[in-house]
């Protein structure tokens, strides 16, 4: 994060608090303010043969934090987003709408504590750091909640726990059951307790977590990752177990993934495999977490008795140009159907600068159910997408 030179007045106002009460010079009440965000455009051009259907679309999004440092102990953190109402993209649908103007929205406002030796605990509205949930993300969708949560670090081992009165989850989740979505299940007005341990235990990492959503559900995942560097080869390994069960239900949610990647000069590769109980395989509130797998169009949360296959290959044209071949394919139960969906894109990623890139992705999209042989999407479909930060 980088200290501002200057912010206009009103902004000072709403960060520092200033008041009659508290009044102070300008350089005062900004000179410990630290601010940091992201700006993304991102442009889909979609079609589908079988419906004989197109979609073009403009997204934004523009979040910006602030850190005020309120005394030696305290700092109050606020997040702002320009963009939709579940923290996500705002979506303009150049192809059936004129151009319009988006919201913006107070996303975070929490003071963080560190009193305690090794030992954070931030109090108010944050992000749900979780392993079933994003807490910040900058180019999708975000889950918010109420409460506290604390983090105390003991030698290698990192203890979390956490507890929030409300969340923004029966709006944010892009989740979905099958076809159905998640939201309506959920209500964000119910309690969540979460507990977690993190041990850096040399080239490994491990956690463990335990969630419950108040009469709504309770999961738990377990993971470890690794990377190792033999002489010049670049290897990472990570591997994670998950299990969600509704407290309405006997079905069994669970996910079973395991990723390596590698890079060897200026080739780098991975492959992914993740597969789900045959009851249904829910379990993240965020296709973009921890305890599942997401693809470009396709995603493994939700999805019940799936096997998924992710495989790249890439190379880098510069060292700031990444060319790579991407294939995904994922089959899985929907009632009395099988499903079959792959993705076939290619994609290029150009990092200008550090805090500046871009990429450019093409390829094809299809959906069938394989117990009919009927098609369902034949796609072909493309990406723009640009990202800064500061």
């Amino acid at each position: 994060m980088k200290k501002i030179a200057k912010l206009s007045l009103v902004a000072a106002v709403a960060v520092a608090g200033l008041t009659s009460a508290n009044a102070q010079p300008l350089e005062e009440a900004i000179k410990n303010v630290d601010v940091s965000g992201s700006v993304v455009y991102r442009y889909n051009d979609y079609s589908n043969d079988e419906t004989d259907k197109s979609s073009t679309q403009n997204n934004y999004k523009v979040a910006l934090n602030l850190s005020s440092k309120v005394n030696e102990d305290v700092k109050f953190n606020s997040r702002f987003i320009v963009g939709g109402d579940d923290s996500g993209f705002a979506t303009l649908d150049s192809s059936a709408n004129n151009d319009q103007n988006v919201n913006a929205t107070l996303s975070h406002a929490y003071f963080g504590y560190t009193g305690i030796a090794n030992t954070t605990v931030n109090v108010g509205k944050q992000g749900l750091t979780t392993p079933w949930t994003v807490a910040i993300d900058s180019d999708n969708n975000e889950q918010t909640g109420t409460g506290a949560l604390a983090l105390s670090s003991v030698g290698p081992v990192t203890l979390a726990a956490a507890y929030f009165n409300q969340t923004n989850l029966d709006k944010s989740t892009d989740a979905k059951i099958g076809d159905t979505a998640v939201k309506g299940l959920l209500d964000g007005s119910d309690d969540i307790v979460t507990v977690g341990a993190i041990a850096a235990l040399g080239p490994v990492t491990a956690d463990a977590w335990y969630l419950d959503m108040n009469d709504v559900f309770d999961t738990y995942t377990i993971g470890a990752k690794a990377d190792f560097d033999l002489s010049g080869v670049k290897l990472g390994v990570d591997a994670r177990w998950a299990s969600l069960s509704f407290d309405d239900s006997n079905d069994d949610n669970s996910i079973a993934k395991i990723m390596l990647t590698g890079k060897v000069g200026i080739v780098n590769a991975k492959v992914l495999y993740a597969a789900t109980d045959k009851d249904g395989g829910l379990t993240a509130l965020d296709n973009d977490a921890v305890t599942t797998v997401n693809g470009w169009n396709t995603t493994v949360n939700g999805k019940a008795d799936a096997d998924y296959w992710q495989t790249t290959l890439g190379v880098n044209i510069l060292s700031n140009l990444n060319l790579s071949a991407n294939y995904n394919n994922l089959q899985y139960v929907n009632g009395t159907s099988d499903i079959e969906e792959e993705e076939l894109y290619a994609q290029l990623v150009y990092k200008m600068s550090k805090n500046f890139s871009t990429y450019v992705r093409y390829g094809t999209y299809t959906k069938e159910n394989t117990t009919s042989n009927t098609d369902i999407n034949d796609d072909t479909r493309g990406r723009l997408q640009v990202e800064y930060t500061f």
